[in-house]
């Protein structure tokens, strides 16, 4: 294993400099370019594609989306529904179904999955045996590669001991726990209620059956919260000794999400002092032994994803940082997006629209963007900063036919006067992060982002 240099220390008037708001890189070209003008036509043509024989071996990665919640919290920005009812919900299940089996039909031999991943909203607002027949028809349709990476998300609130032995038995390996802030004041201001017996419980839970990497996710900058009562979640969660934490900034989004207007947004820690919670978050899992892996990811020291990022073979897709290495993602579901031979694809979000397109036997599609030759240029350079510090020029040119100190020559001018010079070194071979340059990864990325109103490129017809 190659050892990672330790990170500078993280001041909030370091982040203050580095710390902008822009893409996460999920995808590149990032999700709001996708146009209804790419439909389920083009999708279902994209599936053709990736069914070709040659591909039949191929890995892909599958995310599954499971919306519903007992609870519609005040803080979520996702794609969440809180049903009338349990029976209410339960038609959803039936259309995932018919979904997985519509697409994998038209995927032909290329059924091998590597990583698996059930999201939400809640997957666990479902029963235990409702979960398992969701499965049997996955597994009647796709097969799981040997260590494949399969996760689920779940809300210690409403997940059950029933919950975690069933998903441990359908073949689940990883779990993520959403804890948010330990702190009853924080729970009150955003409506989300959960004691820490709770989150304990599904954490030895999630031991007890064998999950072989349990994830916390934690938000900093929800109303009510201060740098002493993050701190405190912060010791907190550390006690129980999870494999990952993700650490997420609050996105205060009021016009898109209706649930944030319950808010008080005098409640809403300023964003000095915000940036001075991750701060210390990132000093307190430092000392309690975690790497920052990028972002607002960190891990022990021999975690899958560190030793891939030290070795430069860390990926990123839609579902965030992963070790799998799979060129395609299939995404099922009301608003799951996929990314299939070249197009980035997302499923209607409203159910009625959902639900009608499946009973039509057609793809869900709503909207996608289907990428050019440049795009797929940048998407490779814009992952490779993101996720293994640096990019080769000499690969760049190999894989793709191109002489990137030409076709980045803007980019490359850029990078000394776009507040980056601390960020990255450049030479004829390449380019490397600094260790300042590993915690800020967007930021040298953006550079290269053609989409972006700020690129060097935008609009010079390249």
């Amino acid at each position: 294993m190659v050892n990672l240099a330790p990170p500078p220390a993280v001041t909030a008037d370091l982040l203050a400099r580095y710390d902008r708001p822009g893409p996460r890189y999920t995808s590149y070209p990032t999700a709001p370019l996708m146009s209804p003008a790419v439909d389920a036509g083009t999708y279902a043509a994209h599936l053709s594609a990736a069914s070709a024989p040659a591909l039949a071996g191929v890995p892909l990665s599958v995310y599954v989306h499971l919306p519903f919640c007992e609870h519609r919290c005040s803080f979520c920005a996702c794609h969440a529904i809180q049903p009338r009812s349990p029976e209410a919900a339960r038609p959803y299940l039936d259309r995932v179904r018919a979904e997985i089996e519509m697409v994998a039909g038209r995927l032909g031999d290329r059924r091998r999955v590597s990583q698996y991943h059930w999201g939400g909203g809640t997957p666990t607002y479902f029963a235990p045996t409702e979960l398992r027949s969701l499965q049997r028809t996955f597994d009647a349709c796709f097969e799981r590669i040997d260590g494949a990476e399969c996760s689920v998300e779940t809300d210690p609130r409403v997940t059950t001991e029933a919950h975690v032995a069933e998903l441990a038995a359908l073949g689940f390996n990883r779990i993520s726990i959403g804890v948010q802030d330990l702190d009853a004041g924080v729970q009150d201001a955003i409506g989300r209620h959960q004691t820490e017996e709770q989150v304990h419980a599904l954490v030895d839970a999630s031991r007890r059956h064998g999950f072989a990497s349990v994830n916390l996710d934690l938000v900093y900058g929800l109303p009510g919260q201060t740098l002493e009562t993050f701190d405190a979640t912060l010791q907190g969660v550390v006690a129980l000794a999870p494999d990952r934490l993700a650490v997420f900034s609050f996105a205060h989004l009021p016009d898109d999400r209706a649930n944030q207007r319950r808010i008080d947004t005098a409640a809403i820690p300023p964003n000095a002092e915000k940036l001075e919670m991750f701060a210390n978050a990132v000093g307190v899992l430092g000392r309690a032994g975690y790497e920052w892996v990028g972002m607002d990811h960190f891990a022990r020291p021999t975690d899958d994803l560190v030793v891939a990022r030290a070795e430069r073979r860390l990926h990123r897709n839609f579902m965030g940082y992963t070790t799998a290495r799979a060129p395609d993602l299939v995404g099922f579901g009301a608003s799951a997006i996929g990314d299939v031979a070249g197009g980035y694809f997302q499923n209607h979000k409203l159910l009625r629209d959902y639900y009608a397109a499946v009973d039509a036997g057609l793809p869900a599609t709503a909207r996608g963007y289907v990428r050019s030759g440049d795009d797929d240029v940048r998407r490779f350079v814009i992952m490779s900063l993101m996720c293994n510090r640096g990019v080769d020029w000499g690969e760049v040119a190999t894989r793709f036919e191109v002489a990137p100190l030409e076709v980045f020559a803007a980019e490359l001018e850029a990078l000394g006067r776009e507040g980056t010079a601390e960020l990255v070194a450049a030479s004829p071979d390449g380019l490397a992060l600094t260790d300042l340059g590993a915690m800020f990864p967007r930021n040298v990325a953006r550079v290269f982002d053609r989409h972006d109103p700020a690129s060097p490129t935008l609009g010079n017809g390249r």
